[in-house]
């Protein structure tokens, strides 16, 4: 995920990194030529005049983008979703540890508690990417636990689970009354709920034939769209059809991209920062020096 400050607005104008123009250069190039060469034949193709005008463009170009105003709102409301369930689980997370550390003493019996819930914050990260579900989480929970993680299909799902019966440990040891048990099993259940609707985000993408057809109505769209403008404004024609192109493939390429919120793309959420974040409130918690933040990104001049 890209995170710094916002440029001066010339400089927003020559941004690279984070237009999507290294994702659809090759079709902007593709329009502009094709453009070019529909001015240089005025408007003929096999030697048949193509009688097109603008006004068909205009209905045409209206709903399409009402179209895609649905695909972006669709795949900005799954990245918003996904956003929301890494809050809930850095909520859930610091209550826990509160709980454990104010119920519990002294803080070092609480320890691998904490570390734990940190374990899972990490697992749930590698599981949404598609990493080995152990990555990171060395030192942060039994070697046992650890053993089990290795070729895991639900790293998570163990974690909280080894987590559950630390807290019914505790509690059959009397180190914690039933009401406060109760309330810290809730809590877990809530980092279960948010992990598993991550997963639903993760592995149900929207329809395929929804891509499709926005996919193949911008690019007829824009390949027409010459011969509709050739007689009317002439030379102009390729550099008004490559804004229009920009913009409609910009928006789909952008929609495509953060449809899947967990990668590691330049759009993606920032799940490593998040991450991170999460450790540094809990080791803060128990004492610790947290590791230093992650910084955002400072070098943005046309970049």
């Amino acid at each position: 995920m890209i995170v710094r400050p916002r440029p001066h607005w010339i400089h927003l104008l020559f941004v690279r990194r984070g237009s999507l123009i290294r994702l659809i250069w090759q079709q902007q190039l593709f329009i502009v030529l094709w453009s070019c060469a529909v001015v240089w034949v005025h408007g003929q193709l096999f030697l048949f005049k193509v009688t097109l005008n603008s006004s068909p463009f205009s209905l045409m170009g209206v709903a399409l983008a009402i179209f895609l105003g649905f695909r972006i709102n669709a795949s900005y409301d799954r990245y918003w979703e996904a956003r929301k369930h890494w809050g809930a689980v850095l909520v859930e997370a610091r209550n826990l540890a509160r709980l454990a550390l104010a119920s519990i003493a002294p803080p070092q019996d609480v320890r691998p508690f904490v570390l734990g819930l940190i374990a899972f914050a990490t697992g749930m990260r590698n599981q949404l990417r598609g990493q080995p579900a152990a990555t990171g989480t060395e030192g942060l929970l039994p070697p046992e636990v650890c053993r089990q993680l290795e070729g895991a299909r639900s790293g998570p799902t163990l974690t909280l689970l080894w987590l559950a019966r630390w807290l019914q440990d505790r509690q059959r040891e009397g180190c914690i009354d039933g009401h406060k048990a109760q309330t810290m099993d809730t809590s877990l259940n809530a980092l279960s709920m948010a992990f598993g609707s991550c997963e639903r985000i993760a592995n149900t993408p929207l329809p395929f034939t929804y891509s499709v057809i926005l996919h193949r109505s911008a690019y007829v769209y824009c390949t027409l769209l010459p011969f509709g403008l050739v007689d009317s404004i002439g030379w102009m024609t390729p550099l008004v059809v490559s804004f229009v192109s920009y913009t409609f493939f910009a928006l789909e390429a952008l929609s495509d991209e953060i449809e899947e919120p967990f990668g590691l793309r330049a759009n993606d959420l920032a799940l490593d920062a998040m991450t991170a974040g999460i450790e540094a409130g809990l080791r803060e918690m128990l004492g610790e020096v947290p590791p230093p933040p992650m910084r955002p990104d400072t070098q943005y001049r046309l970049s």
